[in-house]
């Protein structure tokens, strides 16, 4: 889910170009909402107490996101005028998680950041963070609550209770090149590993100028192979948040096909592929299919000349994927900013902001409500790629989430990257992966 640093300084300067234009707009007077607080977390405006809160996103795909979420803040702060968020775009999701471990750890935390949805345990195991479901109960938003899609909520909630809001959340999708599919005379996206290996074989070109299939491989590697695990019949981890089952003859299997896609079958190039190239590789028709998260597909619509399809990741024993993406976590603080810090998530994730979000984006709707607006039928109605996603959630399966959450998925990427490189076979690579994090996971009860 990388991006180019220098990409993330353009962003950078975007975003922060937009908040100094929104804060200069409309001439000598400032916005309601903009006037009367104060540096300790509460104002005055009007008569009434303003709260305010920092709210910590990253950005993980290209295209200007970091500027599409200061807009929907802005729409916030001007339609709540007792609450204040000042949002602060900071990196990737990694450079975004260190911060706010940081912050918390000198005492100085954001009151709401959005935080790979993975990274649970960890903020839990800290201490940082707020169980939702008090708050949503005091404030009469159980419903709200249960609104969202099970899938996403494999990875919200621990011990009974609920701990972060689906926000920014994707799949793996299938994007395919229809104009070069129809040159190769294929009528219709692979639905199985044997076809896609068949089809990528098709499309692959002996010079290299063309590749049948590149599957990012680099950083985040282990949500990049689970999918292939999970299609085998086998997750690498499951409820309990201290086990993995890296070395389960299905994900040993799984591995070798990973591995087998760029050395045996010889329809992607070798060695590791970047996670920001695969997207400029498959608009610029360098690459015939890749996988990539859903929240890319804004900007591969808007760059592609040919026709882009979206499809299901092809099936093994099933079809499957993980979910992955953001989440919204509340930090804690004081009541009144965690009131305030549920009032705010609440608004982003409503209908209509979801499917904003999701339209503009291609992040998957975090609720079937946001499905029944009616801008999200017409959305639809012009851009069938854009259920695909939510389509394949009722295959999606968890995302790798335990204790020490961030090294156990550095050891299953560092596993999955030796096997692509030759370095080791799939069944050591495994092996000595599930060695490691059996260690690291060994304090932990359940």
């Amino acid at each position: 889910m990388g991006i180019k640093r220098a990409t993330w300084r353009a962003v950078a300067l975007s975003a922060a170009t937009v908040v100094a234009l929104a804060g200069c707009g409309g001439g000598a007077t400032a916005p309601a909402n903009q006037a009367g607080n104060t540096a300790g977390g509460g104002g005055t405006q009007g008569g009434g107490t303003v709260t305010n809160l920092t709210f910590d996103f990253p950005v993980a795909v290209s295209g200007p996101i970091a500027q599409k979420v200061q807009a929907l803040v802005q729409a916030f702060n001007d339609s709540h005028p007792n609450i204040k968020v000042t949002a602060n775009f900071t990196g990737d999701y990694t450079s975004t998680m260190t911060k706010v471990q940081t912050a918390f750890k000198a005492g100085s935390p954001p009151d709401v950041a959005v935080l790979l949805s993975t990274d649970l345990f960890t903020l839990k195991d800290m201490g940082a963070i707020v169980p939702v479901d008090d708050l949503a109960s005091q404030a009469g938003a159980t419903d709200w609550l249960q609104s969202f899609y099970p899938a996403f909520m494999k990875n919200s909630q621990a011990d009974g209770k609920t701990w972060s809001i689906p926000f920014q959340r994707s799949t793996l999708v299938l994007y395919y090149n229809k104009d070069l599919f129809q040159k190769a005379g294929i009528s219709q996206p692979p639905q199985t590993w044997d076809e896609l290996v068949a089809d990528a074989q098709k499309l692959t070109k002996p010079d290299g100028s063309q590749w049948g299939l590149e599957i990012p491989t680099s950083g985040l590697t282990y949500w990049e192979f689970q999918p292939f695990a999970i299609e085998n019949g086998k997750n690498v981890v499951g409820d309990a948040a201290n086990k993995v089952y890296f070395d389960d003859p299905k994900v040993v299997e799984a591995l070798q096909f990973f591995v087998d896609l760029p050395n045996k079958y010889k329809v992607e190039p070798k060695g590791l592929i970047n996670w920001a190239t695969a997207p400029t590789d498959f608009t610029t028709g360098k690459a015939a299919m890749i996988y990539h998260s859903s929240g890319s597909l804004a900007n591969i619509l808007q760059q592609a000349k040919f026709n882009v399809g979206v499809a299901f990741l092809p099936k093994k024993e099933q079809f499957g994927t993980p979910t992955g993406g953001g989440n919204l976590y509340i930090f804690k603080t004081t009541p009144e900013k965690e009131k305030a810090a549920l009032t705010f998530a609440q608004w982003l994730t409503s209908p209509d902001n979801a499917a904003k979000w999701s339209m503009e984006t291609g992040y998957i709707a975090v609720t079937p409500k946001a499905y029944d607006t009616q801008a999200m039928k017409d959305y639809l109605a012009k851009t069938p790629q854009g259920a695909v996603a939510r389509d394949q959630l009722q295959y999606a399966d968890k995302e790798l989430a335990t204790h020490e959450g961030q090294q156990v998925q550095q050891i299953l990427s560092t596993a999955c990257q030796e096997a692509l490189t030759g370095k080791k076979t799939p069944e050591q690579a495994l092996k000595d992966a599930q060695q490691k994090a059996d260690q690291l996971l060994s304090k932990y009860s359940s």
